[in-house]
């Protein structure tokens, strides 16, 4: 896929899934989230960068590690989910939250300004992983530490029928590599590509634990990587995907909820 474009589908695609992304993620993606943080090792007077930050969740986690000596810089490709972010700010009276609408590949600030760097499965959408890990190094001070998570490979991760599906329908450009990443060494390579030393890799099994078909298809399409592209269905074809996508993890169905598997990888480096 052309980068430009890939850039633009992640920013418009996001921006559609804002509201409803923690409704149907916050529970299911937790696991990876905190064993990111365990991670980083994140101390209090810490500056953090959060890249592909969404809704903040992993930002406001940090911030509470870091402290009011501390500081969090958030960013994310999409104007809608740093808007979320500020907001959340604002309630919180979190001073040390900031956030700013940033792409991966080019962020805006000196070398050297961060003791850790985080990105908690966003760079699957990145058109140069790769690029992002590069700029994560970059920004962050000697001795720095970076941390990424992202989805483990297609064969263990039971809900990734939803991208042939929704492809079958309409062109929905998501990310033609979402799994790559995943898949053996490749994340901790790309991280030693990039510069960075000490690079450490674990696998983590998950469960996607969703009481109901409404949820399960509302976390599928309306709330995740494909929610431009369902913008665009109607009723009818709606219907028939979500049809076609409980039918694909109903081996996982238990009464009227779902227990879906899947996997997360989580790689930490040294600048």
């Amino acid at each position: 896929m052309d980068p430009k474009l890939q850039r633009r589908v992640q920013r418009y695609g996001w921006d559609k899934a804002s509201s409803t992304y923690e409704r149907y993620w916050h529970q299911q993606l937790a696991p990876a989230q905190d064993r990111l943080l365990e991670m980083a090792g994140i101390r209090p007077g810490e500056r953090v960068l959060d890249v592909a930050c969404g809704t903040g969740v992993v930002s406001f986690r940090a911030a509470e590690l870091t402290g009011p000596s501390g500081a969090v810089v958030a960013t994310d490709i999409s104007e809608a989910m740093v808007t979320a972010v500020k907001q959340e700010a604002s309630n919180r009276a979190a001073a040390n939250v900031t956030a700013a609408r940033m792409d991966a590949e080019v962020l805006d600030f000196p070398g050297g300004s961060f003791d850790v760097a985080l990105c908690a499965l966003g760079l699957m959408y990145v058109p140069d992983p790769g690029a992002a890990l590069a700029e994560m190094r970059r920004v962050l001070k000697p001795q720095g530490r970076a941390v990424a998570a992202v989805w483990g490979p297609r064969s263990k991760c039971g809900w990734a029928e939803i991208f042939p599906i929704v492809e079958a329908r309409v062109q929905s450009d998501v990310c033609p590599m979402f799994f790559q990443l995943g898949v053996g060494n490749r994340l901790a390579l790309t991280f030693e590509q990039a510069g960075f030393r000490d690079v450490t890799a674990e696998s983590i099994s998950t469960v996607l634990r969703y009481d109901s078909a409404a949820d399960a298809c509302g976390a599928a399409f309306a709330g995740g990587p494909v929610a431009l592209a369902y913008s665009h269905f109607d009723g009818a074809t709606r219907e028939s995907a979500h049809a076609e996508y409980l039918a694909s993890i109903e081996p996982w169905r238990a009464g009227a909820a779902y227990n879906v598997p899947g996997e997360f990888v989580i790689v930490s480096g040294a600048a």
